[in-house]
């Protein structure tokens, strides 16, 4: 088969052994990165379909960490997709909230959602982080294990990356490669009038966590009662499968909220919509666990969830993946987005999810 080649720029990782502290970080560059190239290293699969997905990955990524570029090899008839997330101290997480392992995680997951969203199949990770000086290494050490431990299960070898040092927080920038085959990313912009709106999963659970945590802060919150929040899980096998079976006409994630992600995809398609109310799937959070308010499902972004229209004639499973799949509303000619109750009064949904720079919230 012929292959085109790609070259992504990386940074040479390369390290040695080093001691642990529990209040300061006594490695230098080189050392860090040595540790994290150590712990990107691939581990052996596990039964056929983790086999399908190493070697995918294995064969994508020809050269890693420890050169100034990575090199990856993506088949004639594909396209690529590239999409770079930042995660900041103080604003998508707090260390005293959020465990290593989870910002990790959540590091990665917003970016594999974005693939997800394109319908991709996600191939590596370059991960840039600036840290501050006095921050302990055993913390740095299971931020990076997070980060694997949602990588490996999609493939997704971490193939490079920087270090710096930071004067105020923690800062991680990662970027997340996939491929597509030739001209079947599911765009934002192919929404129609008529087509249908679908959502998967339930909304608002990542955002009733943020709230009771602003609201108890001292509270530590059991990750295993909101999981939603802290180990979101990226829909990469749905996106693939609405792309295979054509399914969706447009498709984006709900990193947002429904009111603001709904609002990007109306505006790249230019047209509007009509959600019900009563239609919205609302996520269950805490112990006992209670419905959550439908301003967080409509507002709450961080759910990672996809919403996709599909033409009104096309048959979509009420599950999808193991995915529960519900349908929400509809597209209309108008630029507006309406929002309708159960009495049948409709009043225009304004986009209150997140949006940087107008957004007086965070997780702080």
């Amino acid at each position: 088969m012929n292959q085109e080649l790609f070259l992504v720029p990386a940074l040479m990782l390369t390290y040695g052994p080093f001691s642990y502290d529990s209040l300061a970080v006594p490695l230098a560059e080189k050392a860090l990165i040595a540790e994290i190239r150590r712990l990107a290293k691939p581990s052996s699969p596990r039964g056929r379909a983790d086999a399908a997905v190493h070697s995918r990955s294995a064969s994508s990524v020809l050269i890693g960490i420890g050169d100034d570029c990575a090199v990856l090899r993506v088949g004639r008839g594909r396209d690529i997709l590239v999409t770079t997330d930042f995660t900041l101290e103080g604003v998508h997480f707090r260390r005293d909230w959020h465990p290593a392992e989870v910002v990790g995680h959540r590091c990665l997951a917003r970016g594999l959602s974005d693939i997800a969203a394109m319908g991709g199949e996600p191939l590596a990770a370059f991960l840039s982080l600036a840290l501050p000086r006095d921050l302990s290494q055993v913390w740095v050490r299971r931020f990076v294990r997070g980060l694997i431990a949602l990588a490996q299960p999609f493939g997704v070898t971490l193939a490079g990356g920087d270090t710096a040092q930071s004067l105020s927080g923690i800062l991680a920038d990662i970027v997340v490669v996939g491929s597509v085959p030739r001209g079947k990313a599911i765009l934002r912009s192919g929404a129609h009038a008529g087509d249908l709106i679908y959502v998967s999963g339930q909304l608002g659970g990542s955002a009733a966590a943020v709230e009771r945590m602003k609201r108890e802060p001292r509270r530590k919150l059991n990750p295993r009662e909101y999981s939603q929040h802290f180990f979101p899980q990226p829909r990469i096998e749905l996106g693939r499968v609405l792309r295979e079976r054509n399914l969706a006409s447009a498709m984006i994630d709900t990193s947002d909220g429904l009111s603001t992600d709904l609002a990007h995809l109306c505006e790249e398609s230019s047209v509007g919509a009509e959600i019900r109310e009563e239609l919205v799937p609302r996520a269950s959070a805490g112990k006992p666990a209670r419905q959550v308010d439908l301003n967080f499902a409509l507002h709450g972004g961080e759910d990672y969830e996809l919403l996709f229209t599909a033409p009104r004639g096309r048959r979509v499973p009420s599950r999808i993946a193991g995915i529960s799949i519900t349908q929400i509303g509809s597209i209309t000619r108008t630029h507006k987005i309406l929002l309708i109750n159960r009495d049948g009064v409709s009043r225009e949904l304004q986009p209150k999810g997140w949006e940087h720079f107008l957004s007086d919230e965070s997780t702080s």
